[in-house]
């Protein structure tokens, strides 16, 4: 079962890159999710509010026509990185293999990143609508994934 929550989480980052992370600060912040003592900075109010900032900041971005797409090198690099942070923390909360986890959130931070591009760009096609709906049904998603995610933890 961690497996494939580590890997869950890398997939949701792909969506969103710091919705996750912010997700799993509020987690251990609440005391839902007990990380080892590397990784209990977590847990601290400070954390929560930076990867919160962070998080609202890059909802609000994305809107941006302006804004590049997810697949080009910042962007992916940074799903990757924190892909791999989320997968990490969600395994080693379970106790389970880090690098594992570790491994499992780059796997499907790259599967986020591609799959929720090609399906966000699918929709607006399918569907006729404008991007920013999809983008923010998108982020309605990753929200309630990601906090539905820890929670289970």
């Amino acid at each position: 079962m961690s497996l494939t929550f580590a890997f869950l989480i890398g997939l949701l980052t792909g969506l969103r890159s710091l919705t996750p992370a912010a997700a799993i600060a509020w987690a251990a912040y609440l005391g839902w999710l007990h990380l080892p003592r590397s990784l209990a900075w977590m847990g601290t109010l400070t954390a929560v509010v930076i990867f919160s900032a962070l998080a609202l900041f890059e909802l609000i971005n994305d809107k941006r026509p302006t804004t590049p797409a997810r697949t080009a090198p910042p962007g992916l690099v940074a799903r990757v990185v924190l892909g791999a942070f989320g997968g990490t923390c969600v395994a080693a909360a379970l106790g389970a293999g880090v690098g594992v986890g570790l491994a499992l959130g780059i796997v499907g931070a790259f599967a986020g990143t591609f799959g929720g591009y090609q399906a966000r760009t699918g929709l607006v096609k399918a569907v006729g609508t404008r991007d920013l709906y999809i983008a923010l049904l998108e982020d309605a998603v990753t929200i309630a994934a990601s906090f539905f995610l820890v929670s289970r933890l």
